[in-house]
């Protein structure tokens, strides 16, 4: 049986080339046509995170490329995970990420009456309405929906009975997650820390400067809330002092240890008395460094990098408790907790 042959053609370039046949029997969508496969694809999206909607949703078994599973019915995070080749399936995508961004909550609901109206347009396109028409009239409906919005809102006391009506607010968004079980404990964690970082008269508030700590093995009811910064790291030598009371820290992000030529080098030491020597300088250089510190009245080292042995040895003799390796976000979040700054060389 012969195969099926293609038409032989030339570029520009004079490189052969081969048309196949079942290439030019492939057809464009056009009109009615694409409009339809556009929008069937997005009620395939809006389908696929409907049942995952409510406080009696179901939750999504998400299996990754790599085998991982993921258990949740967050509708931004199924659609996150979710491999999504059509182009107008991505936009629904990328619609419930900026829901997620903008306002936190809603990111099914909003992929769901997406589908609908969606739904509810392919009947008028099916109708012969031209698409711009449908479009204007969603714009037009939008606005006498955010109207009527306007219209009954009232204005609410968020400070009143306890931040009540923020908890309730919280509640609700948490009523829907895996976490609903203990959703009263948590929605006054959420409130109690954006309240703490809000800044009410401008109605900002900067998420960067809460930070969610996880620990394996506890309960979920052992979750606090602490108003302060967790740097989850030891001191640098064990008989250092556990609890440091009235702290005056040092913020560090320079290395504790001698400075390194920038090019290559090469140190020869041919005798005891050499080596005596550069000890002595490293020696002299640390002595340096802490002595700058106890001038600044510094009873607390916090150090981006790392240090050796003999600098972590004479940080203790000299009753300079110091923590090594902490990130440059911690770092950050310390000076602007404390009013401090952060010191880049000593």
């Amino acid at each position: 049986m012969a195969m099926p042959m293609g038409q032989l053609a030339v570029d520009e370039y004079g490189n052969p080339f081969i048309i196949m046949e079942e290439q030019g029997k492939k057809k464009r969508l056009k009109g009615v046509d694409a409009h339809k496969a556009n929008i069937l694809a997005a009620k395939a999206i809006a389908e696929s995170v409907r049942s995952s909607m409510g406080p009696k949703g179901m939750d999504k078994m998400v299996v990754g490329p790599d085998g991982d599973v993921l258990v949740t019915n967050d509708g931004a995070t199924i659609l996150e995970k979710m491999d999504v080749s059509h182009h107008i399936a991505k936009l629904l995508v990328e619609l419930s990420q900026s829901q997620d961004n903008e306002i936190g909550d809603g990111t099914t609901g909003i992929v769901v009456m997406a589908g609908s109206m969606l739904e509810q347009a392919l009947e008028l396109i099916e109708k012969g309405i031209h698409p711009l028409r449908i479009a204007s009239g969603f714009e037009r409906a939008c606005e006498v929906a955010v109207k009527r919005v306007e219209a009954i809102a009232k204005q609410v006391d968020i400070q009143a009975d306890n931040q009540a009506a923020l908890r309730k607010a919280a509640s609700t968004a948490l009523g829907s997650k895996v976490v609903s079980s203990r959703k009263d404990q948590l929605a006054r964690i959420s409130v109690d820390a954006v309240l703490s970082v809000a800044i009410l008269e401008r109605q900002d508030v900067n998420f960067d400067l809460i930070k969610v700590e996880g620990k394996v093995g506890g309960k979920l009811e052992d979750s606090t809330l602490i108003h302060g910064i967790i740097v989850d790291k030891d001191f640098s030598h064990p008989q250092m002092p556990k609890v440091v009371k009235d702290a005056k820290m040092a913020i560090l992000t320079c290395p504790f240890e001698p400075p390194k030529p920038k090019t290559k080098h090469k140190l020869d030491i041919r005798s005891a008395e050499d080596y005596k020597k550069l000890h002595e300088n490293e020696q002299e250089y640390f002595r340096t460094q802490i002595k700058c510190l106890k001038e600044c009245g510094a009873n607390l080292v916090i150090c981006q990098w790392g240090f050796d042995d003999e600098a972590n040895h004479l940080l203790y003799q000299n009753k300079l408790p110091a923590v090594r390796w902490v990130g440059g976000v911690e770092l950050e979040l310390i000076a602007i907790a404390t009013g401090g700054g952060i010191v880049p060389g000593v």
